[in-house]
């Protein structure tokens, strides 16, 4: 069983369903190219994160989607902060089939302290309705982990690896690992787990991206494989990688053991959201 834990498919930007900003990935990714491109890669089910880039807090096309291809995708919502209702529309999201989990963002450019009134409704709704939170805060992981801090009751999953990575090949940093300390430290919370996600964008190296081993051994040392969900970031990290190249060097390298893979690959995934692809 491979479950990807992060895809965003998303329609062509028309008139019908307009994109609210258009950044540099493919002019579509619809339900049907998404699960051909699982398909050929053998990739049982992906966790569909609905693309803020896109379509900012609405969901509806993730959820179209799921209707679409039943059991292949589990689905996570971004959650409005602002929205005096969040804790409703939390409620009503579990509702909706096929949801795994919701999202909130605390990148450096949300203007959102941990301290957010927002934040803590949000998080207070996950833990009533039982609903794991992505928490995408690369960048910003000081405020993630003070976050993180006040809420231990909280299912806290850590996009991403918790570290920035690049939007096209020219953005890479210099050193692209330097929050890794921090996310080692991450790993002492026990209601935490973290997404091995665009690990491949990491690399100064090309394909097969060779120097991510090293650093990636010390997340595993850290967080242990039960808590490392393997994931592709695809259709965000198409200008780094392309789908196929995020995939094979998890399959394919020495580095990890068969039952390491499978659980890197697979069952971390269905353990952190409680579901499986059908």
């Amino acid at each position: 069983m491979i479950i990807d834990s992060q895809i965003h498919a998303y329609e062509a930007n028309t008139p019908k369903r307009p994109w609210q900003s258009t950044p540099n990935w493919p002019p579509s990714a619809s339900g049907d190219e998404m699960v051909a491109a699982m398909t050929k890669l053998g990739i049982d089910g992906a966790i569909f994160i609905s693309s803020f880039s896109m379509y900012g807090y609405d969901a509806s096309y993730a959820v179209e989607v799921q209707k679409a291809h039943p059991g292949k995708f589990g689905l996570v919502k971004p959650i409005n902060p602002d929205d005096p209702a969040a804790e409703e529309v939390v409620a009503e999201w579990k509702k909706s089939p096929g949801t795994v989990g919701i999202r909130v963002i605390l990148k450096k450019d949300s203007g959102r302290s941990p301290d957010d009134p927002g934040l803590q409704r949000i998080l207070r709704a996950a833990v009533r309705h039982d609903l794991p939170v992505n928490i995408l805060c690369w960048g910003n992981l000081d405020a993630g982990t003070a976050l993180i801090d006040k809420h231990p009751d909280v299912r806290f999953i850590i996009d991403h690896l918790g570290i920035l990575q690049p939007h096209d090949p020219s953005a890479l940093a210099a050193q692209p690992w330097a929050d890794l300390p921090k996310v080692l430290e991450l790993a002492k919370r026990p209601n935490l787990v973290i997404k091995v996600s665009g690990a491949c964008t990491l690399s100064q190296k090309p394909y097969p991206f060779p120097d991510i081993w090293d650093p990636l051994a010390r997340v595993f040392d850290a967080w242990g494989f039960e808590r490392c969900l393997w994931g592709t970031d695809w259709t965000r990290a198409f200008a780094v990688v392309n789908y196929e190249q995020a995939v094979e060097p998890f399959r394919l390298t020495d580095r990890i053991s068969a039952s390491e893979r499978a659980m890197l690959m697979g069952e971390a995934c269905a353990r952190a959201y409680r579901w499986k692809p059908q």
